[in-house]
Order: C-alpha cells, then structure tokens, then sequence
C-alpha cells in the first residue's frame, strides 16, 4: 500500500493520527498496539468533528497522569528501547525522534544528547508519533509521498515564548525539503509533524499516479474560519508491473559566459569530488550574441550548499539557479565482475521482467590501459562473464 500525505493545510501528530483513523485504522487495534508502550495514564478519545465543509476525524489523547517534566531525547530512545513494538516501527520512532533532537539542539546551540523536548515528550505526543507509526505498520503501507508543506505564518506561544511561524525548529526540520506559507495567519505544521513526514515520505509533489482505496480527513485543534484545518491523506494500490523508482533531486544551474574554456573540465571533476550525481556543460548564446555554457549540476539535497560554494570558487558565475527536479529511475543492483586482468564494476538494471547490464566504462579503461586490450574488448568479456 502507499499513502499520500496532502498538507494544504499542514501537518502534525494528531492530524495524521486521526487522519489514518478516518482511511480505515481501526481505534481498537490503535489502542491495542500502544499498549506495547511502557506508558499509561492516557486514554485515547475519537470523534467526528468539522473543519469548514470538511467532516474529519478528530483522536484527542486525554491524559490523567502524565509525565511531571519534560524527557531528553536518551530518555526517550530508553523507553523506545523498551518497549515491544514491532522492530520496524521503532526503527522510525528513533529515526523521528532523533531528527527532532537535532533541529532542537541547532535551534538552541545544544548537544541533541542534552535536548529535553518541552513540546514533544509528554504523553500526548509520544502517543501521537507511536500511533501514527504504528497504525501505517497495521494499515500495510510500505510507500509515502508528500504535498508540499504549507507551514502557516504569524507567531506562536510557547514553553520558550513567542516564536514565529514556521517555529525554529520546524524550519529547521524543514531543510531541504518543500514548503510554503498560505491561508490564516496561524502555525499549520508543528515539530512533530514535519518530523513525521520528512522521515516517511520518499518523495514530495504531486500526487503521483495511484489508484485510491480510501481518503481520510484528520483534523487539527484550530477551526479558523473559512479555512479547513485537516490533513487528507490517500491510501492507494500502486501499480506492481513496473520497477520504476521515484525520487527527488536538486539542479544547479548557472550561465557563464567569460571564463578560460581549460577550466571546465578541472571545475567538473571536482564538482563530482564534492558529490554531484551529474554534471552536465551546455553550449549556448547569451545577450549580445556571445557564445556561453549553462553548467548543470544534479545532486541530493544534503550537497547544495557545498556544490553552489565550489561553482562560485571555481568559476566566474555570480549567481546559481536552483530548483527541486521529480525524477523517475529504473531499479538497479550493482556487482564486480572479476576478469584475469582486473576487477569490473557492472550496474545492473530491471526493466519488467529483462535485464540490461552496464560495465563501468572507467574501470573498462584502466584495464586497458594497463594490458593494452581495446576497451570494446574488455565490455565484452564481462558481458561474457554476465551470461
């Protein structure tokens, strides 16, 4: 199964809680699998309730005794420890919590170690976050993909005053990912749910191609006016007959038209040192017909920020474009092949049912170089090999 996450009006715990409720989560199972957790003075209530036009439902964790202070994330990853839910789940657990340790350590110039989650580690959330990680484990949903966020705007009261909308650590969570401000000046996505969906989803967009079994409404505490506070999300079957994979890519673009042609290919291999998945060079013509190149680089978020500072040292641009790129990949394995003169690495990929190989051309050539063997006859050996 997939789920979609579609935050036009943001996201946090318990709107995906109820959400996975109104698509189908039965509460009873909800219920039975929390009590894996080593917590208790809660109660989980369930409801219907509108926001705007929109009939959702609405899961409040009712709490009758609770945690008198707030938990450091080592605390926290104790009691995950602890417990018996199933390996997978607390997989993401540590994965959610962890990444909001981080945000609010960089926030507050802490260690994470250190962190004690104001917001985050009381009952209520904890139950938020393990129920939602839970009830997409009972639901079967093996996939995710994400609207682009909306964060909302204004300022927010908290347990360190007044924040401004996204809070710091929401736009900290937030770091390369998708997102946007519209509708009531109000906060739409809290820590833990930009926690949530920055750890499932896979890609963020559009909805991708699915075909719906249900969609569900969860909805928030705020009801502005004219406003429909809820999280839809889509539960769907995706297509099983292709190998296709989804993912999502930054592109790095600028026009440089007054730099030494030589320099190019020193700037592109150290671009691939820093970690560009590709780069491409361009010929065009820019204003006052001068001929010029668009250097393009391809990367995962986490290398941006290194790759645009290596194309300003090493290059004559003062400026850099940069986009997010949906991209669609074949499935792919790669292996050595082992031929008497050397070892070959071989990129494999599924297309339906067939299978294409591809040796690495650069280990092809260094054994060629060294043997003195033409390079076509060394891709043929390892086809050969393949066979």
């Amino acid at each position: 199964m997939h789920l979609h996450f579609d935050c036009f009006s943001g996201m946090s715990g318990d709107m995906t809680l109820g959400a996975l409720v109104d698509v189908g989560l039965s509460p009873q199972t909800l219920r039975k699998g929390l009590k894996a957790l080593p917590i208790s003075g809660y109660r989980l209530k369930v409801s219907k309730v509108y926001r705007g036009a929109i009939q959702a439902t609405k899961v409040d964790v009712v709490i009758s005794q609770g945690h008198d202070k707030a938990l450091s994330w080592p605390q926290i990853r104790r009691l995950l420890s602890k417990s018996a839910i199933p390996a997978s789940v607390k997989r993401q657990a540590l994965s959610v919590f962890e990444r909001l340790a981080q945000a609010e350590g960089t926030v507050h110039g802490q260690d994470s170690t250190t962190v004690h989650f104001h917001e985050v580690g009381v009952i209520d959330s904890l139950v938020d976050v393990m129920g939602t990680l839970l009830g997409c484990h009972e639901l079967g949903i093996e996939t995710y993909s994400a609207s682009p966020v909306n964060v909302g705007s204004g300022t927010i009261d908290c347990t360190h005053g007044a924040l401004p909308v996204p809070g710091p650590a929401v736009a900290e969570l937030a770091k390369g990912y998708p997102i946007y401000s519209k509708g009531p000046a109000m906060e739409m996505t809290t820590p833990t749910g930009m926690a949530l969906v920055t750890t499932l989803a896979q890609t963020f967009g559009e909805l991708p191609p699915v075909i719906p079994s249900a969609i569900g409404y969860g909805a928030g505490t705020a009801d502005p006016h004219d406003w429909p506070n809820v999280l839809r999300v889509f539960l769907a079957l995706t297509p099983t007959t292709e190998s296709f994979e989804s993912d999502q890519v930054i592109q790095l673009e600028t026009n440089i038209d007054d730099m030494n042609p030589q320099i190019y290919e020193s700037v592109m291999e150290r671009l691939f040192e820093d970690g560009a998945l590709d780069v491409i060079l361009t010929p065009t013509i820019m204003k006052r017909s001068r001929p010029g190149i668009i250097l393009t680089v391809l990367a995962q978020a986490e290398q941006t920020e290194a790759l645009v500072q290596t194309i300003f040292r090493e290059t004559t641009s003062i400026g850099v474009r940069r986009q997010i790129i949906d991209r669609v990949t074949l499935a792919r394995s790669m292996k050595t092949i082992r031929l008497p003169q050397g070892q070959v690495r071989v990129k494999t990929v599924q297309i339906g049912n067939s299978l294409k190989h591809r040796p690495e051309f650069q280990d092809c050539q260094a054994i060629s170089k060294k043997t003195g063997i033409p390079v076509q006859d060394v891709i043929e050996a390892v086809i050969r090999k393949l066979s």
